[in-house]
């Protein structure tokens, strides 16, 4: 699932969002699994949605700053996947293979905003 550059980002986080929601539809139908699932796919999808946002970004400020958005979401992404290993799903691949995905994410925008910082501090 590893791309390159921005188009790849943008698919990578749009592919995210699509693989969580299938996910979230194999659910058990109990009520806390349904609450958490959707509370999954909000800062799942929300993880591409706004790096799109990133990609049209106006200024660095700018960027950076949608850069922590993304960030906060793909984190609240893993959140939300700890919650259901610990509801008993541990064992699951497809949650194990996405936290590892929104692990992942939340490390290439934290290197990001440290590069995009690091520029601005050099000009």
């Amino acid at each position: 699932m590893i791309s390159n550059g921005v188009n790849g980002l943008k698919e990578r986080t749009q592919q995210f969002a699509i693989e969580t929601i299938r996910f979230c539809a194999v659910l058990p139908k109990k009520q806390e699994f349904l609450v958490i699932g959707k509370q999954l796919i909000r800062s799942s999808s929300s993880v591409g949605a706004n790096y799109r946002a990133v990609c049209r970004a106006k200024s660095r400020a700018d960027f950076i700053s949608k850069l922590s958005i993304v960030e906060e979401e793909a984190d609240e992404s893993v959140y939300w996947l700890e919650i259901l290993e610990g509801l008993g799903m541990g064992g699951n691949a497809s949650l194990k293979n996405l936290k590892s995905e929104a692990a992942q994410l939340v490390a290439i925008v934290v290197a990001s905003k440290k590069t995009a910082r690091g520029r601005r501090n050099d000009e």
